[in-house]
């Protein structure tokens, strides 16, 4: 009866001990600069979306967050770099999450990390559309119209993507047109703009918050988005669906991750900071006037689950469109 008591005296004591030990770890976070991975180049959507964070968690906890690009098959490369990191909480990777851990076990042959067990979701942080961009100078203004313009030409012409989402996207725009269109896959968006502004590539899927800076301009237009509603930035862009492609909806969000096995003190501090981020009014404005998007706060279960379910959803699509890995 004695022992029992004592071991279970001790058992209260470990437990009290490694709570206080938490709190400490979490109190601490971060003491030094927080390296911020980014899975696309310099100067691309995904890049504006990422520095900002980083700078808005930077002015939080009063640390430097310094980015690093890590750009390079469709992603993979950035979240192959965050999986070897040291568990620590201080490698993050800000990360269009919907496309680069859902979606890339369905189109890669081997992917170097697991995006389940390699991977620790922090939280949601936003919503994000795509849209069909062409030249201003083109002579269509909606999907019909460069379709028909495409079935006209050999070959069915080009369409350039440089992310997941819009490697999908494209496989099924030649899925619903029966086209033989050549998908061209680009390492950074900017790349594919200059091809698109030289004649070279009929039509680029972009992230949003890419073509929200670059139709300043004036030298592209979008035709539509792919998202299942009108984007507030983009109010006379019809969606695919509208534009006459039922089941047209691919579309990305956005969370924080961090390499499996980072504490769980420093997750949950993590998460709320990046949450009180995405609701500040400064934000908000951010997000509606320069990235196109929408705010979507959340947390680690949340997040983890949207993971989960994309992964059927992507699986779909992929299947869909007939996609091979690559």
């Amino acid at each position: 009866m004695k022992n029992s008591i004592t071991r279970s005296v001790l058992r209260i004591a470990v437990a009290v001990a490694c709570l206080g030990a938490a709190g400490a770890i979490a109190q601490e976070y971060p003491a030094h600069d927080i390296r911020s991975i980014c899975n696309y180049a310099a100067g691309t959507g995904a890049d504006v979306l990422a520095r900002y964070y980083s700078d808005q968690l930077s002015k939080l906890v009063n640390r430097p967050v310094i980015v690093e690009n890590r750009p390079g098959a469709n992603g993979n490369l950035a979240t192959d770099a965050l999986a070897k990191s040291r568990p620590d909480g201080y490698t993050i990777m800000i990360t269009p999450a919907s496309s680069t851990l859902s979606a890339a076990q369905h189109l890669s042959k081997k992917l170097p990390f697991d995006p389940i067990k390699d991977i620790t979701p922090v939280t949601t942080i936003l919503r994000l559309s795509f849209a069909m961009v062409v030249p201003a100078a083109a002579p269509y203004n909606n999907m019909k119209e460069l379709v028909e313009a495409l079935k006209k030409k050999p070959g069915n012409g080009t369409v350039g993507s440089s992310n997941n989402p819009g490697l999908v996207g494209g496989e099924l725009l030649k899925q619903m047109t029966g086209m033989q269109t050549t998908s061209v896959p680009y390492k950074s968006t900017p790349q594919g703009v200059i091809d698109l502004l030289s004649g070279q590539l009929d039509l680029l899927i972009s992230d949003s918050t890419f073509i929200a800076g670059q139709l300043k301009g004036g030298k592209m237009k979008i035709l539509a988005v792919t998202t299942a509603a009108r984007t507030s930035a983009f109010p006379n862009a019809p969606t695919m669906v509208e534009s006459g492609f039922p089941g047209f909806e691919v579309g990305a969000w956005w969370g924080v991750v961090v390499p499996a096995g980072t504490p769980q003190p420093i997750v949950d501090r993590l998460a709320n900071l990046f949450n009180q981020i995405s609701a500040t009014e400064e934000t908000r404005k951010f997000l509606a006037t320069t990235a196109a998007s929408d705010p979507l706060p959340g947390n680690q279960a949340q997040m983890a689950a949207m993971i989960k379910a994309d992964m059927d959803r992507w699986g779909v699509f992929v299947k869909l469109a007939n996609i091979e890995p690559q």
